[in-house]
């Protein structure tokens, strides 16, 4: 081909045993494409002011990374794309991770994208129903429970980074924060007035109930660490987010449930967070230890803690002291974490949105636009981010593109265009029309 050539082209794949597929008319398809997509773009509501073409971008990939017929949402379209060129941790994300819940319907609701909200609401709630103790973190985009972790000892990995895997064992992990989530995300969609069938309180009330025996329990934390469990002060937060938001959906709305009880469990795990969970007058990382974590920026963002508490202004100012490179932050130091893995990985995109958050929660406004402009530059000629940054080469790193860092940048413009401190339980953006500014 030759500069200003037009080749059309068709690829198609189809079981042997089955007739082939009616041919595909290229031009046409592709015309049906770009307007199905420029009519969903119109379909939603401008958000992001300033920073609109960047969030429409980010939605855009979000959608992208959904699948129709379920409506589950990937982590990525990428497996093994490393962390650290030539090393091991190299993971496979083409699979819907739980606790992206409430940021996802956050992101879509910012825009007014309520029918894929909804739709990602019901595959939530078809992939959770049953036992409680069943629950996994993480699915297939189909629901499919098993997804056993492999080598592919044959492939040699970009740029020899082994080994490259298929499938995740941190399905079978216990991850106590997955519960707060899910219920974090459910109890969004009804105060966006997305509504609620009877069956999901049902079902919420019942993996309450079996959180209750398992709070106090050691996880492997947000981070799906494959060292020893430990209490991570991340965890205990979310399950207190979990008693938190049952016991307010139950006032607000009416709900069944035995609220006070719900609100003593709540307020004990307050009380064990606090008294264990608290270093040098911030937040760590988990009981007993002194390591910090990025997961502790979203503490205002749920509502544990407000943003001005003086826990919450010290523990950003050590992330941003003691965790960050070059300005962005690092999700731990993996060489004092104890996280069982050998090397050491980039920034972690969606926490350096975090700490915009953060900061501009603690009132530093201008320092959280900075570095939110900053972030901006790492995406790629096509608006995409993956998953982590290498300061040093200036390159990203990681599983591509990664709906975890867009949640986070929609979120972040959002929130920085309206002057609000975004809280995962109230809908921002187009959601929020009419709604009463947050104090």
């Amino acid at each position: 081909m030759r500069a200003g050539d037009r080749v059309p082209f068709v690829l198609t794949w189809t079981p042997g045993h089955h007739d082939a597929p009616p041919e595909v008319d290229p031009e046409r398809a592709l015309g049906e494409t770009v307007a199905g997509w420029e009519r969903w773009v119109a379909d939603g509501q401008r958000a992001g002011g300033r920073w609109a073409d960047s969030v429409t971008r980010s939605l855009i990939t979000l959608r992208a990374l959904t699948h129709a017929p379920t409506g589950g949402i990937v982590a990525a379209v990428t497996t093994s794309l490393p962390e650290q060129p030539g090393g091991p941790r190299n993971w496979d994300y083409r699979y819907s991770w739980l606790r992206d819940s409430t940021y996802t319907l956050q992101a879509l609701l910012a825009a007014g994208h309520t029918d894929e909200a909804g739709a990602w609401r019901r595959w939530l709630l078809r992939a959770v129903a049953g036992d409680p103790a069943d629950l996994q973190i993480m699915y297939a985009v189909d629901g499919t429970r098993r997804l056993p972790e492999a080598e592919l000892d044959w492939l040699a990995g970009w740029e020899g980074s082994r080994p490259v895997r298929t499938g995740n064992a941190a399905a079978a992990q216990l991850q106590l924060d997955v519960v707060g989530e899910v219920l974090d995300g459910l109890h969004l969609a009804r105060a966006a007035g997305l509504g609620a069938p009877e069956e999901a309180w049902d079902l919420q009330c019942a993996l309450l109930d079996h959180l209750e025996g398992q709070w106090r329990q050691p996880d492997s934390g947000l981070w799906e660490q494959r060292g020893e469990p430990r209490h991570f002060v991340h965890s205990k937060v979310m399950a207190w987010v979990a008693f938190d938001r049952m016991v307010r959906g139950a006032r607000e709305h009416d709900l069944p449930g035995p609220v006070e009880h719900w609100a003593q469990v709540r307020d004990a795990i307050r009380d064990d967070v606090l008294e264990h969970g608290v270093h040098d007058g911030h937040l760590v990382q988990s009981y007993g230890s002194t390591e910090l974590d990025a997961a502790l920026l979203l503490v205002p963002r749920v509502g544990f803690l407000p943003a001005d508490d003086p826990r919450v202004v010290a523990t950003v100012e050590a992330v941003q002291r003691e965790l960050t490179r070059d300005g962005l932050v690092l999700r731990y130091r993996p060489d004092t974490s104890g996280d069982g893995l050998p090397g050491t990985e980039g920034v972690f995109l969606a926490c350096s949105f975090w700490l915009v958050d953060a900061l501009h929660g603690i009132g530093r406004r201008d320092e959280a636009e900075a570095l939110f402009e900053r972030l901006l530059g790492c995406a790629s000629d096509l608006g995409l981010l993956s998953e982590e940054w290498d300061p040093d080469a200036g390159r990203q790193l990681g599983n591509t593109p990664q709906a975890f860092s867009h949640f986070a940048l929609v979120v972040s413009a959002v929130q920085l265009e309206e002057g609000r401190h975004a809280r995962s339980d109230h809908p921002v953006g187009a959601a929020r029309a009419g709604a009463p500014r947050l104090p």
